[in-house]
């Protein structure tokens, strides 16, 4: 049985378990350097987790184990971490509330590799300030990512929404709208349907919104899912299970071209300067509603 590693985070004492117990098998990292990763990220990841309700995807063989995916807060979680209960369809469900590093480097030893996060804040559940576009692709083409990614930002200017990119650590691109929290979910999930249906019919050839597999034909996928009520998206700076354990990285559009791209760029052992670059800085400040941006999308169907 592998060692119990205590660390100090901040004014907590923070047990991991198994600490020499290797997640990722092929690249030898263990729920020790999980647990440091997240301390490390903790200040540029924090900001995008505190107040939302978070979806643990945990792996406690490792990534070539069983996985589960975990919404209510397992009662031996101690009491120090915060938690907020929401509706569910029939009741109640009580997550947990990711709020200092303490609590991610827990998760990390509770050998959560990835943690999802809500597009609402706990306060105001059916809220959203955040709206994500998922650029699927059939297969590994990133070329098609990016030349999706493009005709979506050109669209989302055209409409008056500032956005900002990510890599998912998986296959494609996140696109993120921030949103000023006026708008119920219902809405803004009925809005980036219209949005991906619209710009589906302009590149036909190129891209689709059908949910089906069966009739995107080779297309890329432009994924508005997530923004339903209780959805959840994998948070910034999360590690992926797969292997080279990759990391979902916030970019600029400015970086959307450059060479060797991929959305497995970036990795817990090759993170660059990721950490010292900021580009969603001030994105939030500039959060908007979907209202207008329906009625000017409307207009330009109907042009």
């Amino acid at each position: 049985m592998s060692p119990t590693v205590e660390l100090q985070v901040g004014r907590r004492k923070v047990e991991i378990k198994r600490a020499e117990k290797e997640l990722f098998p092929q690249d030898g990292i263990t729920k020790a350097d999980l647990a440091e990763y997240y301390r490390r990220v903790a200040p540029r990841m924090l900001p995008e987790l505190r107040g939302r309700p978070v979806m643990l995807e945990r792996m406690p063989d490792g990534i070539d184990g069983d996985r589960f995916y975990q919404k209510e807060v397992s009662d031996y979680f101690p009491d120090w971490i915060r938690r907020a209960t929401v509706a569910k369809e029939g009741g109640e469900v009580t997550h947990v509330l990711c709020e200092d590093t303490a609590t991610l480097v827990y998760l990390a030893g509770q050998a959560c590799v990835t943690p999802h996060r809500w597009l609402s804040r706990a306060d105001r559940p059916r809220r959203p300030d955040r709206l994500v576009f998922d650029l699927d692709p059939p297969g590994d083409d990133f070329e098609a990512v990016c030349s999706a990614a493009h005709r979506l930002h050109e669209l989302l200017e055209e409409l008056d929404l500032p956005s900002g990119l990510m890599t998912t650590g998986s296959r494609g691109l996140h696109v993120v709208v921030p949103l000023n929290r006026r708008d119920d979910a219902d809405d803004v999930l009925a809005f980036a349907r219209s949005v991906a249906q619209a710009l589906a019919a302009q590149y036909e050839k190129e891209l689709t919104a059908e949910a089906r597999k069966d009739a995107r034909k080779g297309r890329l996928y432009l994924d508005v899912a997530r923004n339903g009520y209780a959805q959840t998206v994998v948070a910034p700076f999360a590690v992926r299970s797969r292997p080279g354990a990759p990391v979902a990285v916030p970019l600029g559009w400015d970086e959307l071209d450059a060479p060797g791209l991929t959305a497995r760029r970036w990795t817990v052992t090759d993170l660059g300067d990721r950490l010292d670059k900021d580009p969603w800085a001030g994105l939030a400040r500039r959060a908007r509603g979907v209202t207008a941006a329906a009625r000017r999308l409307r207009e330009r169907t109907q042009a």
